[in-house]
């Protein structure tokens, strides 16, 4: 799915060089559902945004379903990011004047798919998500956990090769982030390719490999073959909430 060689990317500001990837070499198989940490300043929003087609290395190469994305133009990046990429952001990033169903479309509009086919593929995607019942909601009109799955569902629209969520739980409590990642694993079980950047171990260890940077450089890459169930986590988490209100009401 992903081959990346000798990856680096160096940013530039007259005389100041600052080296934020030092010569990668990664690859993620179809599939996978991965998670890339470390601190701030590790390269790993950097990595992402290459991944993403929404930069480009200073050297080495990047494939993408065996495609050379390093060598294409900026007019061939954009149809890579609308017909291969799905993204998910910690800020959403959805138009507040239009309802769900039109966020969700919006893809769309630049694969020139028909306004019927557009309905139908974002109410698919949007049912996925579990807001059937919300499609005619605007994002003022929903709660963080359900803007963020709307994201997720116009993330799906398109069937991209790979999803990139970038710190997708951020902006949202404990109980609507494992609400997300309920999401992302169900689609991965799904065989949808998914990758996170998270700063958060609780939500990387849903994940079933961890790659961590530090200074640019891949400090440490684990797989592990017993994630944490979502669902399970999730439902703790309710019990426990419901079990702290009732202990609230009963003092009060």
């Amino acid at each position: 799915m992903i081959d990346i060689k000798a990856l680096s990317k160096v940013y530039r500001n007259g005389s100041l060089s600052v080296e934020a990837l030092r010569g990668i070499d990664m690859h993620i198989d179809e599939g996978e559902f991965t998670a890339i940490m470390g601190p701030s300043g590790s390269g790993k929003s950097t990595l992402m945004n290459i991944l993403g087609c929404l930069d480009r290395a200073t050297e080495g190469s990047y494939h993408l379903e065996g495609i050379d994305v390093s060598k294409m133009d900026d007019n061939e990046l954009a149809g890579i990011r609308n017909q291969k990429i799905g993204f998910v952001f910690q800020t959403f990033n959805l138009l507040p004047r239009i309802t769900a169903l039109r966020n969700v479309e919006l893809p769309m509009l630049y694969a020139s798919v028909s306004p019927k086919e557009r309905t139908r593929r974002a109410m698919d995607a949007l049912a996925k998500v579990g807001l059937e019942d919300r499609v005619h909601h605007k994002p003022n009109e929903l709660s963080g956990g359900q803007r963020q799955r709307v994201a997720i569902a116009r993330a799906l629209v398109n069937m991209p090769a790979v999803i990139l969520a970038d710190e997708p739980t951020g902006n949202l409590d404990s109980i609507s982030g494992e609400e997300i990642m309920v999401i992302f694993q169900r689609l991965n079980q799904e065989g949808v390719t998914v990758i996170i950047v998270t700063h958060e171990p609780d939500i990387a260890a849903h994940t079933h490999r961890r790659i961590v940077f530090r200074d640019g450089r891949i400090l440490a890459d684990e797989r592990h073959d017993n994630p944490v169930d979502a669902l399970v986590e999730l439902e703790r988490m309710q019990r426990d909430a419901m079990h702290t209100l009732a202990g609230e009401r009963q003092k009060g």
